[in-house]
């Protein structure tokens, strides 16, 4: 009976986790589609989605006041991926990727003052979540708004 009843739970378990990591698929074939590869961006894609309403505060990284790279050194942190916490260490922690070639969890990174001053997460379908500025929360942006087509600098993968 223990047996039967580990052998089902382990099953239930694959099944679960196979679904889990199906957000979306990446649309290069060359990508790896190991489970283990993507695990961390896909926790960090559903922590950084709990964290949507949380208010803007420059130097933040709790869930109390997020400022974009908080956001996202906060997610990718509780998802088990250690990270750095500016967006300059951030952008040196990925690789350049196509942007027809995002995946959830994906680094997103914009131009705003001259610099690559803003980062999100990449949610899947053209959205990402991020930290926008002084007095707004955590939200959802879509890249194909003209604001943020016209600041976006580059994707990236987290290597």
């Amino acid at each position: 009976m223990i047996k039967h009843t580990l052998l089902i739970g382990m099953l239930l378990s694959s099944v679960v986790l196979s679904t889990a990591c199906s957000l979306e698929p990446p649309r290069n074939s060359n990508m790896s589609n190991n489970v283990r590869d993507t695990v961390p961006q896909h926790k960090a894609v559903t922590i950084a989605e709990q964290m949507i309403g949380a208010p803007y505060r420059y130097g933040g990284n709790t869930p109390k006041g997020f400022d974009c790279s908080g956001l996202v050194y906060y997610s990718y942190s509780k998802a088990g991926y250690p990270i750095g916490r500016d967006s300059k260490s951030q952008i040196a922690q990925t690789i350049t990727i196509d942007p027809r070639d995002l995946r959830p969890g994906d680094l997103v990174f914009f131009d705003i003052e001259g610099s690559n001053t803003h980062i999100g997460i990449y949610t899947g379908h053209g959205q990402f979540i991020h930290a926008p500025s002084s007095g707004k929360r955590v939200s959802y942006a879509s890249m194909d708004e003209k604001y943020w087509r016209d600041h976006f600098v580059r994707a990236g993968r987290l290597k």
